[in-house]
This record gives C-alpha cells, structure tokens and sequence, in this order.
C-alpha cells in the first residue's frame, strides 16, 4: 500500500482543480482501500471542502497565502511527517512551493505551462499531455524524470436541460463550448464558424475576462441570437446530455480535457489543431480536425456533422472506445498507482 499526500492550493474554478477532486474522491473509493492510504491539503474553500467530505477523504485546509505566508509551509510540514507518506503530490506552482522536502518523494502534478523553477528539487513530475513533457523538459528537466498520465472524466449521464428555458428551440443542431472565456480557447474564431452553420445554435459555458468581447462579436456577426453565455458551469454532465456536437476550437490548448468529456458522453468532437486535441483525436475516426484559426474549415467540419447522421454516429462510437480504453476513472487511478508505487523510495 502507498501513502500518498496531495497538497491543492488552486482558484475555486479551474481544470486542474476539477481533475484533483475527482482523482482524490476517486482513490478514496473502497475499490482502491487496500492500495493508497492518503491525505490531502487545500486552500480553504467551504464548496471542495464539502466535496472532499462528502467522497469520505481525510484533508486538513491551510491558508496557502502569497509569498509572505510562512505558516502554511510550516503546518504543512508538520502534518506531513505526522501522516509519514510515501509520496506527496503537489498540484501547481503555489502547493509546490510551500510542500517541504522531507524524507518521502516530492512529485509535481504539472496541468499547464508552469515555469520549472517552482519544482527546484522535487524528484519527479508527473504531465497530462506530451505537449507539457516536451514544454518541462524543454526547461532542463530530466526526461527520465517526468511522466506522462493523462486526466479521466466521468461518464454517468446527466439529465437533458429543457432548451426552452435557454431560448432554444428543440430540434436545431446544438454545439456546447466548456471552457473559460479567454482568447486562447479562441471562442471569436467558433463564432465566425457559427455564422457559417445557419442551422445551429451554440451553448458557451464558461466565465472569464472576454465575455464582453465575444458577446459584442456575435452582435456583429448576426449571430448573437442563436448563442447562449452560459456563465461557469458546475452541471456539465447535464450540458452534455442537452448538446448534440462538442466543439472546441483552442488556439492553445495542452490537454483538451473537454474532447475525452465529449467522448464519454456520446457527442461527436470538432476541434482545431492545438496541442491537445491533435494529441487525442485521431482526424475522421475519433473526430474531425480543422486548422487552428480556420473558421471556415471548423464551420465545414460542423456542417458534415450536422449533414451526415453516419459520420456523427461512426465518431460517437470511435470516441467512446478511445474513452474506455484509456481515460476512464478506473485505468488512469490504477496507472497513477502504479506510477508512484513504482517511485517511492
């Protein structure tokens, strides 16, 4: 069995932050009982302190302040060597930089394009992408050293949303966009696309600092009455049980969580050709691909979708084996597992 501590000091919001409470109430699981004994340490957060509470995770919640917070380093500490682990896991920069070294393996959890300089003698680092391997050892990090391990998402169905309450007729092809509102998710160029597929509509779910642009975008591009902003959402099983294609158009996107959730869920992906979904899809098989920027190729690729009921159903059927095969709950918690036991000293 290893002893595993994970350290979380993240936004409330956010991908990585979303990933660490599903991987922790995952292992906390009796399935995995004989395998991990762990503990977990957050910023405090009344709403992940209630998820964690309620999948039956052991956690203490810190302060995890800015530079000038020397309290949290030194309770962390204290509630480490008291639970003696195998491993600790830190998740981004600022749980890295106030996790001690200590006699246990210093692992970073590593989500996006983090400067290394915040994993300074830690002995492993752990990736979701390749793109982010290449991006830390492209630092000087030691390749024997980092491992790739990608994200899981769930599967259970959601209940479908009444589209009427969203100003959304039944019946016209549905894309849902996750993610925030930021220019690197490239949600202008989805909704030129948009005004390209005249018989879709398109859910946005997600808040951030482009809001106003892109509202401002689709008032220019006539579109604006067939798109929803649907603020940050935390009911994303139910979005995608309500949507029809997955779309996620990113200028820069390192894993593309968003296309397993499409595949889990039965929804064709399109996608551009960032870093992640060119990892993930395999082009005409497990979605289709449009070049980054192209918003006349992407709103092609739509318009097939939409047009042929026999492509939509043949990249449903590729995208859920691909999400059964290598990113469900219980093969990466078990490749997790077996990483860190593998590495312990």
């Amino acid at each position: 069995m290893i002893r595993l501590y994970q350290t979380m000091a993240g936004a409330r919001h956010g991908g990585a932050e979303v990933f660490f409470e599903r991987l922790v109430s995952a292992m906390a699981k009796p399935v995995w009982s004989g395998a991990v004994r762990q503990r977990v340490a957050i910023r405090r957060d009344a709403r992940r302190a209630g998820v964690l509470r309620a999948a039956g995770v052991d956690f203490a919640q810190l302060g995890f302040g800015g530079a000038l917070d020397i309290l949290t380093p030194w309770r962390l500490g204290r509630d480490i060597r008291a639970f003696r682990p195998d491993v600790v896991l830190a998740w981004m920069n600022r749980a890295a930089t106030k996790t001690p070294p200590g006699d246990y393996l210093r692992v970073g959890r590593i989500g996006g394009y983090y400067d290394a300089k915040y994993y300074r003698g830690f002995d492993h680092l752990i990736c979701n992408a390749p793109g982010l391997v290449d991006h830390m050892t492209g630092q000087g990090w030691p390749a024997e050293r980092i491992h790739y391990l990608p994200n899981f998402v769930h599967a259970e169905a959601g209940v479908p949303l009444v589209r009427a309450d969203y100003a959304t007729p039944e019946g016209v092809p549905l894309l849902l966009a996750l993610g925030r509102l930021h220019r690197n998710k490239a949600y202008d160029v989805l909704l030129r696309a948009l005004a390209k597929v005249p018989a879709a509509h398109l859910w946005i779910a997600g808040a951030g600092p482009e809001e106003a642009a892109l509202k401002g975008l689709a008032d220019e591009l006539g579109v604006a009455t067939r798109v929803r902003f649907l603020g940050w959402r935390d009911d994303t099983a139910n979005l995608l049980a309500t949507g029809d294609i997955l779309v996620c158009p990113s200028r820069i996107e390192g894993l593309g969580n968003v296309v397993i959730e499409g595949w889990a869920h039965g929804l064709p992906v399109v996608a551009a050709k960032s870093e992640g979904p060119l990892h993930l899809v395999r082009h005409k098989e497990t979605g289709l691909l449009a070049e980054i920027e192209d918003a006349d190729g992407f709103a092609a690729h739509l318009n097939a979708v939409i047009s042929d009921a026999g492509l939509a159903k043949a990249l449903v059927a590729a995208g859920r084996a691909e999400y059964e095969t290598r990113f469900s709950e219980e093969i990466v918690v078990r490749h997790y597992l077996e990483l860190l036991g593998s590495l312990r000293k």
